[in-house]
């Protein structure tokens, strides 16, 4: 069943920004994306950055208005619904950032902070039953529950970025957006970090849209990918078929970028690397075909 219905999103922004930047030309960070995701299914975003792939997840979250498009949570439209039924849907979501350290209010222990979306969301009889709860959901993500009296700077960034997976599913959301949520973090953490994160999705059952760059990341943790090039999508459909054999150059790319410890497994591109004005890359004028069952690539009209 279809939980997450994205519609020819578009979000643009006006070029240099600034408070002078009213009237200027505007770039469309998200442009033409469409993409349904299933409950308890996972699926990958991936570019480079630039790709627009940050600006998605966040306009899918309701952090950022669209400009065109829709983005329907459980058939609620999250940004053209009356008010009550769109609050009521982003209720069910939850966003797992980049940044640990700024996600985290330093103002508040750790405890508080994982409880604060409980208190949002109306979760819980009173603070000792969001107390229980802040604890249990430590425990999970491989936390001692002493470390709910700490602030968040007196944590290792690993340690922040599990208090920032059970801040997120606390509130057992339909759906959680994981964006680039390794990424500042140590290889050796990262592998414990995406082993949590993917045990945890499985074991709640949540819907996940995972945002990074590493093609690697989202081959262990999804089941399809959505690629995506100057805010455009170029390549969709299941990850390991679409990283066997990728079928748009810039995909291609990406394929190659993945290192290899044998030789006999690195993919070297035939020929000059392409290039921005080959219009396989974004051709325009361009359709989003299905290529073969499953299979999506922007190509030219």
């Amino acid at each position: 069943m279809t939980l997450l219905h994205v519609d020819r999103l578009v979000k643009t922004f006006p070029r240099g920004g600034g408070v002078f930047a009213r009237g200027r030309e505007r770039f469309r960070a998200v442009d033409e994306v469409s993409f349904t995701l299933d409950r308890g299914r996972r699926l990958g975003v991936v570019g480079e950055s630039g790709s627009g792939k940050t600006t998605l997840g966040r306009t899918v979250l309701g952090l950022f208005e669209p400009d065109e498009g829709t983005v329907k949570l459980g058939g609620v439209d999250l940004h053209r619904a009356p008010r009550p039924e769109r609050e009521a849907a982003r209720r069910r979501m939850q966003m797992i950032f980049q940044d640990n350290a700024s996600a985290l209010d330093p103002r508040l222990r750790i405890g508080a902070a994982v409880a604060e979306p409980l208190r949002v969301a109306g979760l819980g009889a009173n603070e000792a039953e969001r107390g229980r709860r802040v604890l249990e959901w430590l425990e999970r993500v491989g936390l001692d529950a002493t470390l709910a009296r700490r602030f968040s700077h007196e944590l290792s960034g690993g340690q922040r970025q599990r208090v920032g997976i059970a801040r997120a599913l606390v509130v057992e959301p339909d759906l959680l957006i994981a964006d680039e949520p390794v990424a500042s973090l140590d290889v050796s953490i990262q592998t414990q970090i995406l082993k949590l994160l993917l045990e945890l999705v499985e074991q709640t059952g949540v819907a996940l849209l995972f945002i990074s760059h590493d093609l690697r990341v989202v081959r262990a943790l999804t089941e399809h990918v959505l690629v995506m090039y100057r805010g455009r999508p170029v390549e969709y459909g299941p990850t390991t078929e679409v990283i066997a054999r990728p079928l748009h150059a810039y995909t291609q790319s990406l394929v190659a970028a993945i290192p290899a410890l044998h030789p006999d497994r690195r993919r070297i591109l035939a020929g000059p690397p392409p290039v921005e004005h080959d219009p396989t890359w974004l051709p325009e004028p361009a359709a989003w075909r299905e290529i073969e069952p499953g299979r999506h690539v922007l190509t030219p009209r």
